[in-house]
C-alpha cells in the first residue's frame, strides 16, 4: 500500500480469474495468470483493501491464490468449481494495440452466477470490471447503497447484449471502455461525442482508454486528456486496460474522495500502474512492483506533463 497507515475504503472487484496463453513478437507464455479481476485486483490492493469476486476451476493453480494473499487481497468471495478455469489465447503484432484472439474458453466461467459475500454487501467502492451485463446487474442487485461503482465492458457484450450493457450503464456512477468501444456504442467517430453521450446515459464520469495513447474523462463539468507514460520496451500489453481500472478505483477507495480533481489524480496513477504490466507477461511485473516504484514514476509524469501559459 502507499500509505499503510492513511484510512482508506475497501474496494470490490467482480471479474473473470483465468489463465492465459499469449504470443507478442517478444515472446511467448503458456497458461499464465490472467482475467480482468486479477489484474485490476492487484493493481487496486497497492491501495487500498480488495475484496475479490470470480469463479476457478479445479485446476487453477494454488501458486495464483497465493500472490493474491501476499497482496492482502480478500479471497472469500472466489468461488472453486468442478471443471476447467477460463481460458483465453491470443497473440499481437508490432501493433501492440490490437489483440487477436485465437480461442476463448468460458468453461466454468459459463455457468458462474456471482453470489457476493455478506460481509461484502456493503462495500463502498465496487468496480464490475468486464464480465456479461446480466452478472454485473446481478451483482448490483446484490450489494447495498454503494458509494461509487465504475464498470467496463467489451465488443463483444455490445454487439451481443447492447441494452444490457446501458442498463447498467445507467445504473453506475463510472464507466470506463476503450476507444472502439465507444465509438461502437455510441456510432460516432469522435470520442469526445461519444463521451458526452456516454454521459447523457446516467454515469458521472466517463472514462474512454486509448492504450499507448493515454486516456479521455469526461465528467459533467470537466475535461482530462492523461497520456500513457513513454516506454521503450513493451513485451505483453495484455490487461494493461484492467490494471488501469483497478489502479483508478483503488486509489478513489483509497482517498475515499471522487471529486473531479481527484478522478484527474487516479488517472494518472492507473496509466501509471499500467506501464508496468506491459514491461513483462501476465502479471509478472506486477506483482512485483512496488509503491516506492510507483511515486517515482508518478512524479514523473508531472514533470512530463507540466508547461507554463
Amino acid at each position: 500500500m502507499l500509505r499503510p497507515n492513511a484510512p482508506h475504503q475497501p474496494l470490490m472487484i467482480v471479474g473473470s480469474i483465468g489463465l492465459d496463453t499469449i504470443d507478442t513478437p517478444f515472446g511467448t507464455a503458456e497458461e499464465v495468470l490472467g482475467g480482468a479481476a486479477c489484474y485490476s485486483s492487484v493493481a487496486a490492493s497497492l491501495f487500498s483493501q480488495v475484496r475479490m469476486v470470480g469463479v476457478i476451476g479445479d485446476d487453477f493453480p494454488e501458486e495464483h491464490l497465493a500472490v493474491f494473499r501476499t497482496r492482502n487481497i480478500d479471497l472469500a468471495g472466489i468461488q472453486r468449481c468442478a471443471g476447467p478455469t477460463f481460458r483465453w489465447s491470443g497473440y499481437y503484432e508490432y501493433d501492440m494495440n490490437q489483440a487477436h484472439t485465437l480461442a476463448t474458453h468460458l468453461n466454468v466461467m459459463a455457468d458462474f452466477s456471482p453470489t457476493i459475500p455478506e460481509s461484502y454487501h456493503q462495500t463502498p467502492y465496487v468496480f464490475l470490471a468486464n464480465i456479461d451485463p446480466d452478472l454485473q446487474l446481478s451483482v448490483l442487485e446484490q450489494v447495498r447503497k454503494p458509494e461509487f461503482v465504475m464498470a467496463d465492458t467489451m465488443n463483444f457484450w455490445i454487439e451481443g447484449k447492447r441494452d444490457r450493457v446501458l442498463e447498467v450503464i445507467s445504473r453506475v456512477d463510472a464507466v470506463t471502455m476503450n476507444d472502439a468501444e465507444a465509438r461502437q456504442l455510441c456510432n460516432t467517430a469522435s470520442l469526445v461525442v461519444a463521451g458526452r453521450q456516454l454521459l447523457g446515459m446516467g454515469p458521472r464520469l466517463v472514462i474512454i482508454k486509448k492504450g499507448e495513447h493515454g486516456a479521455l474523462m469526461f465528467t459533467r463539468n470537466d475535461y482530462f486528456v492523461a497520456p500513457s507514460f513513454p516506454l521503450e520496451e513493451v513485451k505483453d500489453p495484455t490487461g494493461a486496460g484492467d490494471t488501469f481500472a483497478g489502479g483508478v478505483l483503488g486509489y478513489l477507495a483509497f482517498s475515499d474522495d471522487s471529486s473531479d480533481a481527484n478522478i484527474r489524480r487516479a488517472i494518472v496513477y492507473g496509466s501509471v500502474l499500467a506501464s508496468y504490466t506491459v514491461e513483462d507477461f501476465s502479471l509478472r511485473r506486477l506483482i512485483d512492483l512496488e509503491a516506492g516504484e510507483v511515486m517515482l514514476r508518478y512524479a514523473e509524469m508531472q514533470r512530463m506533463t507540466l508547461f507554463t501559459a
